[in-house]
């Protein structure tokens, strides 16, 4: 048997496990294992700029490839650097595995130099967390982890590792683990037979149907399932912000996303519907607005992998514990078996209304908003970005109206597309998310929507970008304040803008990008939008900026109404529902 040190054992363990790509940044207590990435070839490694940057990296990495995603940080600050982008990754639910260094094991509790308790600090935001040891415990523990991470509702592990036990001088017989079983974590796989029959049942027999599909869909790759069963039963679908691309956002059955700032007719649907299909979603306060105002005429079919989700929120009747994947599978089949198939004319009189809500208030059918004048649109702005690419990239984002609007007019056609932070809402995101996501797919069309707030929060990874030849194009809507932000103080706090606008202190992203060796674009006129878009997408090899100057007063709409139901909206600055 091969005898290894504890730091070749856990770089060996990663290789064992598949991992290929590891974003990380060193640091003294984690210095042995860097020497053991050095000495190999089979596990590359991302030297990011910031350890947050790496944990965003490492997210974005997962959700376009759905393999779990990997970091390494020192102890200390290195550690709690990276607490925001595990946060980040644990409430949207991705599988990831964050190595943190730690101080020798005699030294922990004594406040040594750069100690922090990285389990303690990260338990609420973890999904499992591990403090090695034992040298020869490492196999079994890197296995432990990848499987807890990815298996039921995925989330983040973190391991915690002093750094005595990766001593190069200390060697251990290594042998990995096959397979792993956690007596105490079993998660769940297929669904209830019978609350399955149930569910089919209720959707056969609906008259007003809707499916509302969420982030699970997409990470249980379960889309192909649930566009066959939505074409199937010719009933209208819905995403949430993180389930966008789980059905084709150009087919017709598509309503947009739902809630905060979902579409008119998909609230509206959701607010009338008599049946509601709720696959891989959680119910959270940006889709339900008032919880008792949820819904109030529907029968809730409510599919998770996870139980405690389910009835958490909103009381489910027909609730389904199971991977996406399979409990899909299994109503598919119940579907195309059985005799009795949808009330034709009812689900005619619902399209009919739907399509009337659609035409009158849609923002597809005719633009929301006024681009009749001089000034840039950020709606025109995603809409050339979806036109210039083909509605074929990888569009990243990070936090505020520029997301909003990626949201509502980028229409991803494909999953594992849209890639942006929705339950922790954490700017600066974007562009690490784009390194990560470019990392894994290097001939790929990435973009990153940001905005010029946002993007300064993790604008450090220029470099990374500059040193790993990754070609990211970076599209700045530019309304020179943090533009959410006025919005609210535009709707509730009479236009106070209370520390939300820049004055005269925004850099030139221009000279920026010449600084980092990277193109800068600057868009200040309407006509010459669509061709410095053009310009930017055909450099293929190089990292783009384009700073445009979008208008500062424009808001995102619709908006649901604080408090009120689904129905309830601004529909514009002047008009709500």
């Amino acid at each position: 048997m091969e005898m290894l040190s504890g730091g070749d054992m856990l770089i060996r363990a990663l290789r064992d496990e598949g991992v290929t790509t590891v974003f990380g940044y060193p640091g003294g207590a984690a210095l042995h294992i860097y020497d053991a990435i050095f000495r190999q070839q089979d596990v590359k490694h991302i030297l990011v700029r910031h350890e947050q940057a790496a944990t965003h990296a490492a997210d974005a990495y997962s959700r376009s490839t759905g393999e779990v995603g990997t970091v390494l940080v020192t102890s200390g600050p290195g550690a709690t650097n990276a607490i925001t982008g595990i946060a980040t990754a644990y409430m949207d639910s991705i599988p990831m595995v964050v190595l943190s260094g730690q101080v020798v094991s005699e030294r922990i509790g004594e406040d040594a130099f750069q100690e922090t308790d990285m389990v303690g600090i990260s338990r609420p935001i973890v999904k499992h967390s591990f403090m090695v040891r034992d040298a020869r415990d490492i196999p079994e523990v890197v296995k432990k982890a990848y499987y807890i991470a990815r298996t039921g509702r995925p989330g983040p592990v973190v391991i915690d590792i002093p750094k005595d036990i990766t001593n190069p001088f200390d060697t251990y017989p290594y042998e990995y683990p096959e397979k792993v079983k956690i007596r105490s974590y079993t998660p769940a796989t297929r669904g209830h037979a019978g609350q399955i029959k149930k569910a089919v049942q209720l959707m056969l027999d609906a008259k007003r149907p809707v499916i509302y599909a969420g982030g699970g869909v997409v990470q249980g790759n379960g889309s192909e399932l649930l566009t066959d069963i939505a074409r199937k039963l010719n009933y209208p679908v819905t995403n949430t912000l993180m389930g966008l691309g789980a059905y084709p956002g150009s087919d017709r059955q598509f309503l947009g996303m739902l809630g905060m700032h979902g579409t008119y007719e998909a609230n509206m649907a959701m607010h009338h519907a008599d049946a509601i299909l709720a696959v891989g979603a959680r119910f959270d306060d940006r889709v339900t607005n008032a919880v008792n105002k949820f819904c109030p005429n529907a029968k809730i079919i409510h599919i998770d992998v996870d139980p405690a989700s389910i009835s958490k929120t909103v009381t489910a009747d027909i609730p389904i514990v199971g991977a996406v994947d399979s409990v899909l599978s299994e109503m598919l089949a119940l579907i195309l078996e059985s005799e009795q198939k949808p009330d034709a004319s009812a689900v005619k009189n619902w399209w009919e209304q739907i399509d009337e809500w659609r035409d009158n208030h849609g923002i597809y059918t005719a633009p929301r908003y006024d681009n009749s004048g001089e000034k840039i649109m950020p709606q025109d702005v995603i809409k050339t970005l979806h036109e210039v690419t083909g509605g074929d990239a990888y569009i990243t984002s990070d936090v505020g109206q520029h997301q909003m609007f990626a949201a509502q007019y980028y229409l991803f056609d494909k999953p594992r597309r849209w890639i942006n932070s929705g339950g922790l809402g954490t700017m600066g995101f974007g562009l690490p998310a784009a390194m990560g996501v470019q990392m894994a797919h290097r001939d790929a069309v990435v973009a990153c929507v940001t905005g010029e707030g946002s993007i300064q929060m993790c604008i450090e990874e220029l470099s990374a970008l500059k040193q790993y030849h990754l070609p990211v194009k970076i599209i700045c809507l530019n309304n020179q304040a943090l533009g959410m932000v006025r919005q609210w103080q535009d709707m509730q706090y009479d236009s106070r803008y209370s520390e939300s606008l820049y004055e005269d202190s925004l850099p030139d992203f221009i000279k920026l990008m010449d600084a980092y060796g990277h193109v800068g674009i600057r868009v200040t006129k309407k006509e010459e939008l669509k061709a410095k878009m053009e310009e930017c997408f055909a450099m293929k090899d190089r990292v783009v900026f384009m700073d445009i100057a979008v208008d500062t007063s424009e808001h995102v709409y619709p908006m649901q109404i604080a408090g009120a139901s689904m129905r309830d909206m601004w529909l514009s600055k002047t008009e709500r529902t």
